[in-house]
C-alpha cells in the first residue's frame, strides 16, 4: 500500500494484532449468545471489519464444514460463526461454544508490501479450561483505509492416524 508516496509492508507486528482481534471476538460472540445478548450484531461486527468480502474475494475453510467447506460470502460466513442459515444446515454456530480465550501460536509468517500470511496453530479454550488444537492459515490484505483485512482463512483439526 502506498501512504504518502511510501510503501507499507505489512508487519508481523499488525498481524498478531488482527489475531488477538479475532480471538477476542470469537469470545466475545460466545459470551453475548451465553447471556441472551445481540450475538447475531456482534457476529456481522466480526465478519465486516475483519474480513474483506467488501474488498474482493476470500477464501475461507471453516474448521467444522464438510458438506459446504468453502465459504465465499459474508453470509456464508456468518452462517458458519453463529448458525441459523437453512442454506448451511450443517452449521451449529462455531462461535456459540462459548470460548472463554483464543491464542495463536504462529509456525512462520510471509510479509509483502500487499499481503500478510501467517500459519500455525491457534487453541480455543471452553468453559471447563479444555483445549482444542487447530492449525491455521490466515491471509490479509489492506483496506482502502489501511486496515488489515482477512482474505484467506484455512483451518482444520490436526491429523489424527
Amino acid at each position: 500500500m502506498l501512504c504518502n508516496n511510501t510503501v507499507v509492508t505489512i508487519t508481523r507486528a499488525e498481524i498478531e494484532q488482527a489475531q488477538k482481534v479475532w480471538g477476542d471476538g470469537i469470545v466475545e460472540i460466545g459470551s453475548a449468545y451465553a447471556e441472551d445478548g445481540d450475538y447475531v450484531t456482534r457476529a456481522e461486527q466480526q465478519v465486516d471489519t475483519l474480513y474483506a468480502y467488501a474488498q474482493g474475494t476470500v477464501l475461507f475453510k471453516p474448521t467444522k464444514a464438510s458438506v459446504q467447506p468453502f465459504r465465499g460470502t459474508r453470509d456464508a460466513a456468518l452462517s458458519y460463526f453463529v448458525g441459523g442459515s437453512d442454506a448451511f444446515a450443517e452449521d451449529k454456530g462455531f462461535a456459540l461454544q462459548p470460548w472463554t480465550k483464543v491464542r495463536f501460536e504462529n509456525t512462520g509468517f510471509v510479509l509483502g508490501e500487499d499481503h500478510g500470511l501467517a500459519m500455525g496453530h491457534y487453541f480455543f479454550t471452553d468453559t471447563s479450561g479444555g483445549e482444542t488444537k487447530v492449525e491455521y492459515s490466515f491471509g490479509y490484505v489492506r483496506d482502502a483505509d489501511g486496515k488489515l483485512r482477512i482474505n484467506l482463512h484455512h483451518s482444520s483439526l490436526p491429523f489424527a492416524p
